[in-house]
């Protein structure tokens, strides 16, 4: 089938180009082996075309910048755990009935109501907080793979860098054999 007038014959990317000063996941290399692991900072965009890597100067922000993103996803792990613990925490005075002290004062049937009432607008709350919180782990994790994906071993180095100095920062109370995981 031939597929000419289709606009895409002979395989022109047009905007494409790897060329000098172009943004390239590793530079100095051919575009069918842009995939390889290098040291080579040369036209290294991260993540966006706009995160370019123009000298030694904007890689050491860049690397700073990325020990910083790589840490913060410690950050927000450890309040995703805070709030989950004093969310589970408040479930459970309701259930001893430390929350619930005014129906038992009163054992008015309304009283016991607006109780329940209470206790499952609590848990709708803290369920809708705790799938945001997840939610941002999620982006926040995928985006540092997207950061390590640029193959490029610098890079690599500050996530990991990053991760160390999160973990001394906010993860203390963890096992340091936990799995690695996108999320």
């Amino acid at each position: 089938m031939d597929h000419s007038h289709m606009g895409h014959g002979g395989m022109d990317h047009g905007d494409m180009d790897m060329g000098e000063g172009q943004c390239s996941m590793n530079a100095s290399l051919p575009e069918a082996r842009s995939m390889l692991f290098t040291w080579s900072s040369k036209n290294l965009c991260i993540v966006f075309r706009q995160w370019r890597v123009t000298g030694p100067l904007s890689l050491i922000l860049s690397l700073i910048a990325i020990v910083l993103l790589a840490a913060g996803y410690e950050c927000v792990r450890e309040i995703s755990r805070r709030y989950e613990q004093s969310h589970n925490a408040r479930m459970a005075a309701y259930s001893t009935g430390a929350l619930s002290e005014p129906a038992q004062l009163n054992e008015s049937s309304s009283l016991l109501v607006v109780g329940r009432d209470s206790k499952a607008s609590a848990e709708r709350q803290g369920t809708i907080i705790k799938a945001a919180l997840y939610a941002v782990q999620v982006f926040y994790s995928f985006f540092i793979m997207l950061l390590f994906m640029t193959y490029n071993g610098w890079v690599m180095l500050a996530v990991a860098v990053g991760a160390f100095i999160g973990y001394l920062a906010f993860g203390r109370s963890l096992t340091s054999s936990k799995s690695v995981a996108c999320h």
